[in-house]
């Protein structure tokens, strides 16, 4: 147990940054579907869903592999290696970036700003220099200052952002002649966001400076071999990962059923934005993220290491299920953060976002197999699986369902690759996870989900779908209460109050 401790304490830190800066970053989701029309918020997602492809190639598995050799070997020797080549080749691949924006910008469909690419070379250049140094953060133990700087950077985001699309233009409103016309374009609403994340990643770097230029320029090449052949793997993996998560974005940019490129991005933009109501599935699994991957590295070496895996699942998956619940079932509620009404007609791709991230969720769990037996080539391939069955489904059903397509493809990506890694993990590395119980607990919360459905299709109103949500919520949190009462026993702060 108290090995669970040690992960909850942690996912609570890391965890709660994390939740916090993309829970406020999600608050700028009301802002910019108001500010922006759907083709302009179609054009944003399309430039960021570009951006995670160039991170994994800026980055190429080094945050993974800097825990993998720093627990086996010379923490100091390791992180001089791991920060020496990033630079190195972050400043390559940054004036490399910026000479292919012009056919960068016409591959993406935004041709009137190739500027954009520029200030995107600089936001992911100046990301990937902080990955290490956030790394060691959390290597280190030290998850105050890491997550001060992570809730930071975000507010010094919103605070950019709603400078240069509100403030700006109300000085001008009031004084068509003050001075910050000479540099503000009202038309460049796209370009002030990404520059906005320029501010923002720069201040963050400079805040972890210590750590950054905590560094000896000595790069020790035969660690550097190793460790590149342990993170090339994963280069591939979180390539095909970066097709599952926002490729289609860009293919739905290029094959909606619409007449016009603008109808296009209009497309992207209502898909982009109700994608974003499956934030709190996300942000969960970004939290067990941050806080699983350095405990599982540290725990591998315990005899009751994959009991203490399985007890890890079980949780996360009670956790998945409750938040797929607050979601799909107050839908009506979620649906406010969308601030363009036009961009409601695309809600129904919702719940199957949400069960698709579950999927991968549970898929990053499982994932510990390979990582922690040497065998990253096998999240290659399943991942490159996944990105298989998205390329596919969506090229074939893109130009007939629109944004419906990438939302069933995208389920069926992460479906797969929970299945696959599940049955191929429990070959290599074998966990007792509760698999019939934890299956059973998801079928459970989905039906839970069509009865409320159903109901609400026959009483409409919305204090009837608001209460009857709760009344099903309620009865979810009773039974897995009653199910898991002696586990919950077991924990320090719940088991005093139960007998």
């Amino acid at each position: 147990m108290s090995g669970i401790k040690k992960l909850a304490g942690q996912t609570i830190w890391y965890g709660v940054s994390s939740i916090a800066a993309r829970f406020i970053n999600y608050l700028l989701t009301p802002y910019l579907t108001f500010k922006f029309t759907e083709s302009q918020y179609g054009e944003m997602s399309i430039v960021y869903a570009f951006i995670p492809f160039m991170n994994v190639v800026f980055t190429y598995g080094m945050e993974t592999t800097f825990f993998r050799f720093a627990n086996q070997g010379d923490k100091k020797k390791v992180y001089n290696t791991t920060s020496l080549s990033l630079i190195f080749s972050t400043v390559v691949l940054t004036v490399l970036l910026i000479m292919l924006q012009r056919p960068l910008s016409e591959l993406l469909q935004v041709t009137a700003h190739p500027e954009y690419l520029s200030l995107s070379a600089a936001l992911i250049a100046l990301d990937a220099l902080c990955i290490i140094p956030f790394a060691k953060l959390r290597q280190d133990g030290r998850p105050v200052k890491f997550a001060l700087i992570k809730v930071g950077g975000i507010l010094i985001n919103i605070i950019s952002i709603y400078f240069f699309l509100s403030i700006c233009p109300r000085l001008l409103a009031q004084d068509p002649s003050h001075w910050i016309g000479r540099y503000y374009d009202p038309g460049w609403v796209v370009g002030y966001v990404l520059l906005a994340n320029v501010i923002q990643n720069a201040i963050t770097l400079l805040l972890l400076s210590k750590e950054m230029l905590g560094f000896e320029w000595k790069l020790d090449g035969a660690l550097w071999k190793e460790m590149m052949k342990y993170g090339i793997p994963l280069i591939i993996a979180g390539f095909a990962g970066m097709i599952n998560e926002t490729f289609d974005r860009i293919m739905l940019g290029w094959w909606a059923p619409v007449s016009s490129v603008d109808a296009a991005k209009a497309e992207v933009g209502i898909y982009a934005a109700c994608y974003k109501l499956s934030i709190l599935v996300t942000l969960a699994v970004q939290a067990f993220r941050m806080g699983a991957e350095p405990f599982f590295f540290k725990q591998a070496q315990q005899e009751n290491a994959p009991k203490i895996y399985a007890r890890v699942m079980k949780f996360f998956v009670i956790t998945l299920c409750f938040m797929f619940l607050m979601v799909a079932m107050y839908l009506d509620v979620w649906k406010l953060f969308i601030r363009n009404p036009k961009m409601w007609v695309g809600l129904k791709v919702v719940p199957i976002l949400l069960l698709a991230n579950m999927f991968l969720g549970i898929y990053y769990n499982l994932s510990i197999w390979y990582k922690l037996g040497n065998k990253t080539i096998a999240g290659a391939y399943i991942t490159l699986i996944g990105a298989a069955i998205t390329l596919l489904i969506n090229w074939l059903f893109i130009p007939y369902f629109s944004y419906m397509a990438c939302a069933w493809a995208t389920f069926a990506c992460y479906g797969t690759m929970m299945v696959v890694s599940y049955v191929w993990g429990q070959k290599e590395f074998r966990i007792p996870y509760a698999t019939k119980k934890l299956v059973a607990y998801m079928v459970m919360v989905v039906l839970l989900f069509l009865v409320h459905k159903t109901a609400i299709y026959f009483f409409m109103a919305q204090w009837f779908s608001i209460s009857f949500a709760t009344l099903l919520l309620t009865f979810f949190s009773w039974f897995i209460f009653v199910i898991e009462k002696k586990e919950f026993q077991k924990f320090t702060f719940t088991g005093k109050y139960i007998k």
